[in-house]
């Protein structure tokens, strides 16, 4: 999908709602909503055990995925040229994906029903964020900067 079929439907002068709508249709909004939906789930497993160990990660991956929701949404990513947008959303998802292996498998060493049920849904979030990863690869290739110039500027009064 490129991104000019992705920012198609944020036209200037529409409602929030129906940029809402419209980008949680494209198959990068569906990502960040499951990603968002399923560390709410782990967070909540991580909450409900008796030890609540480990609710710190799942709740800011789902404050990193809302940003970058609405980041995408609104197009700031094009208005804000200076950061390169998808190489910083592939770190936030390989951390993301490392992050949900190591608390997942300490979840599920854990004998206490709801951190196994942590761990199977950060196993599932870790799935969805390497899948995410998966589909920002392609425009890392792509997209290139162009370097800067390194020839001094020519001071000639």
């Amino acid at each position: 999908m490129s991104s000019n079929e992705q920012y198609s439907s944020a036209q200037e002068g529409e409602g929030i709602l129906t940029r809402f709508q419209n980008y949680a249709r494209t198959r990068k909004g569906l990502v960040l909503l499951a990603e968002m939906v399923v560390s709410l789930l782990v967070f909540i497993c991580f909450c409900a055990s008796i030890t609540g160990g480990y609710s710190t990660a799942p709740i800011i991956e789902l404050c990193f995925s809302a940003i970058f929701f609405v980041i995408f949404m609104n197009q700031f990513d094009q208005s804000l040229s200076f950061i390169h947008w998808p190489w910083t959303d592939f770190i936030r998802c390989v951390i993301a994906v490392i992050i949900y292996i190591i608390i997942s498998i300490i979840a599920l060493a854990s004998h206490i029903g709801a951190q196994i049920a942590a761990g199977i849904f950060g196993l599932i979030a870790a799935a969805i964020f390497a899948y995410d990863a998966y589909l920002i690869f392609p425009n890392l290739k792509k997209r290139q900067h162009v370097p800067a110039a390194t020839t001094p500027p020519d001071y000639s009064p």
